[in-house]
């Protein structure tokens, strides 16, 4: 099992290779790429904050109970912090079992759950003005900070 929560640029072969193992016939990475686009609105770039210490440690939970869901699995994830350029990724889940069904649904699983249970939190700069996914209520309509 491996975690990583990082400001610097997440290298998707160094995770995948954390799953690849000769017993695992099934390998799946998962990579969340920052997107140019969002409900209509042209994306500039976003930004991810954390409580550091509680998103480790909550990373570290979903790997756990994807393991316990699928025995024999191995699981790899990293997230960025900070400020990502579209194209950037910001996610990678690699995932490693002995057959490709366990691996694709453990893959999903982790996804799922990261969104979910994770205190981190992403700020989407679009053209016009900024807005904290999952608060859209809360929408600052201003000039974006570059």
């Amino acid at each position: 099992m491996k975690i990583v929560l990082t400001r610097d640029v997440l290298d998707a072969d160094t995770l995948t290779s954390a799953v690849q193992k000769p017993e695992n016939g099934g390998v799946v990475t998962f990579l969340g790429v920052t997107r140019n686009h969002n409900e209509g609105r042209k994306v500039l770039y976003l930004e991810y904050e954390a409580y550091e210490e509680m998103a480790q440690q909550e990373l570290q939970r979903v790997a756990e109970e994807a393991s316990r869901r699928w025995p024999g699995i191995d699981i790899a994830i990293g997230h960025r912090l900070g400020r990502l350029e579209i194209g950037e990724v910001s996610l990678i889940i690699a995932t490693g079992a002995p057959h490709r069904k366990e691996a694709f649904a453990a893959c999903a699983f982790a996804v799922d759950h990261i969104k979910e249970t994770v205190p981190i939190w992403k700020r989407e700069v679009f053209a016009g003005g900024q807005v904290w996914i999952g608060s859209e209520e809360h929408a600052e309509a201003q000039s974006p900070a570059t």
